[in-house]
């Protein structure tokens, strides 16, 4: 399987910008910026989309794998924060939070971790990736 996505700059970096458009047509002309990047500036950027990419790749492996624990979940929300730090990615930070009948503490910390070493995001980036994982 191959997915992809496009992005088409114009100009220089600072003044510059910029459109994202995915594949599947969830997103399509998405502006980004040097403002929408390293300001507050309407748009997406790079480190939001790894973000969302991030989370909704671990979100989904947490559940597969509390059905192979044989569990099912009520709810998975996962935040994920990218920083970049001096021209680089250095942390990608989840924050979960789970839903889930009969599941011990133990048991949920166990799973919430193999899922964050065998998501494919968390296997795809070369920094520190951190999860914070509370049971509901």
């Amino acid at each position: 399987m191959t997915r992809n996505a496009t992005a088409r700059w114009e100009g220089s970096g600072k003044e510059g910008k910029g459109t994202l458009n995915a594949q599947s047509g969830t997103f399509q002309d998405a502006p980004y910026s040097f403002v929408t990047r390293f300001e507050n500036a309407s748009g997406t950027n790079p480190e939001e989309l790894l973000a969302a990419a991030h989370a909704g790749c671990f979100s989904m492996k947490l559940a597969f794998e509390l059905n192979a624990a044989g569990f099912t979940s009520d709810r998975i929300e996962t935040n994920c924060a990218i920083t970049l730090e001096n021209g680089a990615i250095s942390t990608s930070a989840l924050k979960t939070t789970v839903s889930v009948p009969g599941l011990s503490e133990e048991q949920f910390k166990e799973i919430a971790e193999k899922a964050k070493k065998e998501c494919p995001v968390s296997k795809l980036y070369n920094c520190d990736v951190t999860l914070d994982a509370q049971l509901a």
